[in-house]
């Protein structure tokens, strides 16, 4: 919401909102599906959280994203001003991908859409840590959740 160009078009969700329920460590788990795509018509860049969708960004904000998308990222990220030290803060529950469901944080049903406008699984992931003493992830494939991550 500091930088300029989203424009709005939801009138029961914001762009920065909470969402709720969230789910508990070792209890009830709850999901939500963000999808962003590539209007062909309009060439906007859109936004969908669960089944609402949120807004766009107008394809005159971008140079490199004006025709297409070259690198999707999946997973936490933690913002920290420097200071010298590496922050204490949390990255989705607070614990490690290895424990796994009702525990970590995770990404399901990973998927890119295509030129033709169509949703394939996501290929080819590779993994990424930059502090991994503090912050994990592993990757999986299998059952009703296709490809999927844990990372915290």
């Amino acid at each position: 919401m500091l930088c300029p160009g989203f424009f709005q078009t939801s009138r029961t969700i914001s762009l920065g909102a909470a969402i709720s329920p969230i789910s508990t460590y070792n209890g009830e788990q709850y999901d939500v599906a963000f999808m962003i795509w590539k209007d062909p018509k309009s060439e906007n860049w859109w936004l969908k959280v669960g089944n609402e969708v949120i807004g766009y960004w107008p394809s005159s904000l971008f140079t490199d994203l004006r025709n297409h998308a070259t690198l999707i990222a999946y997973g936490g990220e933690v913002y920290f001003v420097s200071s010298g030290k590496h922050t204490s803060t949390q990255m989705g529950s607070g614990h490690f991908p290895d424990e796994g469901l009702g525990k970590a944080a995770y990404a399901r049903n990973l998927e890119v859409i295509d030129r033709a406008n169509n949703l394939n699984a996501a290929s080819n992931l590779q993994l990424y840590t930059d502090k991994p003493n503090c912050y994990g992830v592993t990757k999986w494939y299998g059952g009703v959740w296709h490809n999927y991550i844990y990372f915290g």
